[in-house]
């Protein structure tokens, strides 16, 4: 299987390193952004097979990175991360594009492999065009 580069999106930089390490260790490549204007400065200058995004940071939050990055590339795949049990946010994300909506703490080995189903899912979408 080849390696996924995965782009994780959040404020926590505690939470966010720990995660890139956790992934790191099943397989993924990893980078970090701390807020969503870095995240789309990586995904225009860098390939991304998915990205891990939480809804809940100051300046852009979640859904408004969201929607920028959908506009940059549509086929790339967004599961978000959320501290807050909300589910008309999760509807708001789903509706907007995100492939899946996860509530921290996050178990990884549920993250990995949605993960590789919303990479799976990219990759089969960029067959057909």
């Amino acid at each position: 299987m080849k390696t996924l580069n995965i782009l994780l999106v959040d404020d926590e930089s505690e939470f966010v390193e720990s995660l890139a390490e956790r992934l790191r260790l099943r397989g993924f490549a990893t980078r970090i952004a701390p807020d969503g204007n870095r995240a789309l400065e990586l995904i225009r200058t860098e390939q991304f097979h998915g990205v891990v995004l939480d809804v809940m940071m100051p300046g852009m939050d979640g859904l408004e990175t969201l929607r920028q990055i959908k506009k940059v590339d549509t086929s790339l795949e967004v599961i978000l991360l959320t501290g807050h049990a909300r589910t008309e946010v999760a509807l708001e994300g789903i509706q907007e594009g995100a492939f899946d909506y996860l509530i921290k703490p996050v178990d990884i080995d549920e993250l990995s492999f949605r993960l590789q189903d919303a990479c799976e899912k990219r990759a089969l979408m960029l067959q057909k065009t």
